[in-house]
């Protein structure tokens, strides 16, 4: 699919002064230019052009809000000082898998004074002598060369961090916390039926044991007056 068609696609009939952020991934520029972009797209923050067959940057619209620029896998070579011109504002440029081949070629990116993180990975220019020291000399403002600082640190992911803040905003524990309360509730009621039944038997084992005396100690007092009932009797025989 063409760029432009791509672009019409991914407006879903919005008004591109309400578009924030613009994917074309994998789209196909027919002049190997920037197509489809106006300057109309006045608050758009985020473009992505990934392997799309760009050339050149001649044809990029005036983006002033514009703050991360995906471009890698292309044939740009250089030539980027339209990036100045019509992006001021930005601070992330991925520049992989492009033609770059020299440090004269990302010369003019030192007009980018918000600039913090580079990528060029995959480029020739990586293969040059005292490559990082050579680009962090050259674009003193920039914080992050492929993802590592100077001191070897490693960038920050922001989409990480955002996913973290997220997560600390989400109200209360997760569901399966609360399963397991539920669990735990379920088995400590049916410890406690447990013990009440226990309580009921004990109960009734008593009252059992009870009824047993009552009916021995009443067996045991028919006896004793049938046997006092046998003395009367004998006395009465030997009295005749």
């Amino acid at each position: 699919m063409d760029m432009k068609k791509r672009i019409t696609l991914e407006l879903r009939n919005r008004d591109p002064a309400e578009v924030a952020e613009m994917v074309v991934d994998n789209s196909h520029s027919v002049s190997g230019e920037v197509e489809g972009l106006s300057d109309k797209f006045v608050e758009l923050e985020v473009l992505r052009m990934i392997n799309v067959g760009l050339n050149s940057l001649a044809k990029l619209p005036s983006l002033p809000k514009l703050r991360k620029l995906e471009l890698s896998e292309n044939n740009l070579s250089g030539s980027f000082e339209t990036l100045s011109e019509k992006c001021p504002n930005l601070i992330y440029l991925n520049l992989s898998s492009n033609k770059i081949k020299e440090l004269s070629n990302v010369e003019a990116l030192q007009n980018l004074k918000s600039l913090q993180s580079l990528d060029l990975l995959n480029c020739e220019i990586t293969s040059l002598e005292d490559y990082r020291d050579s680009v962090f000399e050259l674009l003193p403002q920039v914080t992050y060369l492929d993802g590592f600082d100077q001191e070897e640190n490693e960038a920050p992911d922001s989409e990480a961090d955002e996913e973290d803040e997220d997560g600390e905003d989400g109200a209360g524990p997760t569901g399966d916390y609360d399963d397991e309360d539920d669990e735990d509730d379920e088995e400590d009621g049916s410890e406690g039926g447990e013990e009440e039944e226990d309580d009921d038997d004990e109960d009734d084992y008593g009252e059992e044991e009870e009824e047993e005396d009552e009916r021995a100690d009443a067996q045991g007092q028919k006896r004793k007056r049938d046997v006092e009932d046998d003395g009367e009797d004998d006395e009465d025989d030997e009295d005749d």
